[in-house]
């Protein structure tokens, strides 16, 4: 994997990992290298020096980088308190939810993941559902 500095046209930086040098240009002509702060698909590489791990190799890293802004440390805390919370039941959140709202299940917080159909039924059936702005972490690199 190779690990390239980027940077968008209105001049965010991130960075973001890669097979190859021509999986980075691949992804990128195809639109899916886009700035997560703007969503600009018109993004370069910025010069990198080489990294050669010494004395860091034997140190202990954070399991997640700290979030670079305020939007990205209220959207940790959100998930942190939705994770905390809350019952993930995965694919079965539209039938979780039916059942909840119907009286048949047992009323408490759940979070999980629903087809775009399903989401839509529940919302016409009545249902208090909101989408979560952001992926569970098995599906998230």
């Amino acid at each position: 994997m190779i690990r390239y500095d980027l940077r968008c046209k209105e001049g965010h930086a991130f960075d973001g990992w890669f097979r190859s040098s021509d999986g980075f240009e691949k992804m990128r002509a195809a639109g899916q290298v886009v700035c997560a702060q703007c969503g600009s698909g018109q993004v370069e590489k910025l010069l990198m020096a080489p990294s050669v791990s010494k004395e860091a190799a034997g140190r202990e890293r954070p399991l997640a980088p700290k979030p670079g802004n305020e939007a990205e440390a209220a959207l940790a805390r959100l998930r942190a308190h939705v994770e905390a919370n809350s019952d993930y039941v995965g694919l079965r959140f539209a039938d979780e939810a039916r059942a909840m709202h119907e009286g048949r299940s047992e009323h408490r917080s759940i979070h999980g993941e629903a087809r775009p159909a399903e989401a839509r039924k529940l919302v016409e059936e009545g249902v208090p559902i909101a989408p979560l702005p952001f992926i569970p972490r098995r599906k998230s690199n």
